[in-house]
């Protein structure tokens, strides 16, 4: 049962009975309220808890809250574009906030001297908050064939997430350039899904006789790498017009930190007598 969403529910018993009767039962349509709003309540008391960390205790890190809070306002009220049937996306999208925003206040204790190191510690961050978002979200439903799809979705795009800022910092050379890294970003989070995503592919493809289209492999990397990226912008944004969060972003990609330029000084002038 949901725990995001309440109103009307119809709920219908359907099995294949083949010549015995009809495959579909008749429809039983109840009001449903949400049991508790406890369960969604969690990821936000985590990031608060975060909040409360030593380095994050100043006014600059509740900034923290206005990209996180794009991404669910976008999960609240979601485009139309959309089609019916991928609510989904949604916990996927809510799953992928609450994993950056959580990055973006531990990276001072994520960065390590090892590159590899500073990943890994990465990757636990989104996908331990990742999971926690999406869990509660479902609500503990999570033998559906529905969190199965956002179980791999959410995979896919914490890996990809993950290894593109890593890649990124490594394409910048160890300096912040915010424009390379605005463009190179899609790219390489396009290019880390059409890798985790082509094994999936070919296993259904193999599983199906062959009967799962080209197209749909592609178009599925295409709706990943947008989720991603539109996910991972808002605080793209926020690490640019904020000094606080910029460092931040530079620490995970092991960005050194600018020097001021130095100033020769002046010969002194002598008067001649």
């Amino acid at each position: 049962m949901p725990l995001t969403a309440g109103g009307q529910l119809t709920i219908k018993a359907s099995s294949d009975l083949g010549a015995l009767g009809a495959r579909e039962g008749l429809p039983v349509i109840c009001q449903w309220v949400l049991p508790s709003l406890a369960p969604l309540l969690l990821p936000w008391l985590a990031i608060l808890g975060l909040l409360a960390l030593k380095g994050n205790r100043c006014g600059a890190a509740w900034l923290i809250w206005l990209p996180l809070g794009c991404v669910i306002a976008f999960t609240l009220a979601p485009p139309p574009i959309l089609p019916s049937g991928t609510d989904f996306f949604l916990d996927v999208i809510a799953a992928l906030g609450a994993g950056l925003a959580a990055v973006w206040l531990l990276s001072d204790y994520l960065r390590r001297p090892r590159r590899f190191v500073t990943f890994l510690g990465l990757l636990l961050a989104l996908a331990g908050f990742g999971v926690l978002t999406a869990v509660c979200r479902q609500g503990l439903s999570l033998m559906t064939t529905e969190s199965v799809v956002v179980a791999i979705m959410l995979a896919v795009g914490v890996l990809a997430n993950a290894g593109a800022l890593s890649l990124a910092g490594l394409i910048c050379r160890g300096r912040h350039r915010p424009l390379g890294l605005y463009a190179w970003l899609p790219i390489l989070l396009a290019a880390i899904s059409l890798v985790i995503g082509l094994p999936i592919f070919l296993f259904a493809l193999i599983a199906s006789g062959g009967r799962v289209p080209w197209s749909g492999f592609f178009v599925g990397v295409l709706a990943m790498t947008v989720l991603t990226f539109a996910t991972l912008l808002p605080f793209l944004i926020l690490s640019s017009a904020s000094p606080f969060f910029r460092e931040r972003l530079k620490a995970l990609l092991h960005v050194k930190a600018e020097t001021p330029p130095v100033i020769a000084p002046l010969p002194e002038a002598g008067l001649k007598t």
